[in-house]
Order: structure tokens, then sequence, then C-alpha cells
């Protein structure tokens, strides 16, 4: 259920990862049907299992603090996922659908963990 890495960097209390989404990850199955989304509760998924593994571990989900859909993400994808952690603010994440013309932003926020 998780994309391809094509990169990973890490860097103290952050990290940026290249990402691919392929179309044939579960998470497109049945939404939609005929123009199928990356659905938001994946977005969440990555950001917690790669906030966990490589920024804060031992640490769970606790809760949602904001985020903002701002483009879908579309089969085929390849995303950059910039994460930064800070134990007394939260999680912070960024997801920008890499193309062409350059970065564009998909999805942002901050989940608190625990």
């Amino acid at each position: 259920m998780l994309p391809v890495e094509l990169a990973v960097q890490q860097q103290g209390s952050e990290a940026e990862l290249l990402l691919r989404v392929d179309a044939d990850l579960f998470w497109f199955q049945g939404h939609f049907p005929g123009q199928p989304l990356l659905p938001g509760v994946a977005q969440l998924d990555w950001v917690i299992h790669y906030g966990t593994t490589l920024l804060a571990p031992g640490k769970q989900f606790a809760s949602v603090e904001n985020i903002k859909f701002q483009q879908p993400i579309l089969p085929g994808s390849t995303l950059k996922l910039t994460l930064a952690w800070l134990p007394e603010k939260g999680l912070s994440f960024h997801f920008q659908r890499v193309t062409e013309a350059g970065l564009s932003s998909a999805s942002s926020g901050k989940i608190r963990l625990c």
C-alpha cells in the first residue's frame, strides 16, 4: 500500500522523499471509478508511516491538527514529500506533485503524535 520510494534524504528532524504513485496501488480501487484519485487517508497513512519510521520512532498517531488538499493526486504521479518533526508542535508534511513544469502543492498539514 506504500508508493515506490525513488529517493530518501534525512537530516536531523527533517526528511524529504521522492515517491512514485503506481496506478495499481490498493488505494485507487473504487476511489473513484473512471477517475481514480489518491484518497486523503492514504496520504495521511504515508505521512504517519514515514514520519514514525524516519523521524519519530516509537510514536503513534494521536490527531490531525490541520490538513489542506490543494490538488488531486492521480495514478502515475511522482511526489515530493517533505516532513518535519518538532515534538512540541507535531509532524508537519507537504506533498508536492513533480511535473515537467516544476513542483505544485498537492496537500499539506500537521498531525500530532504521542
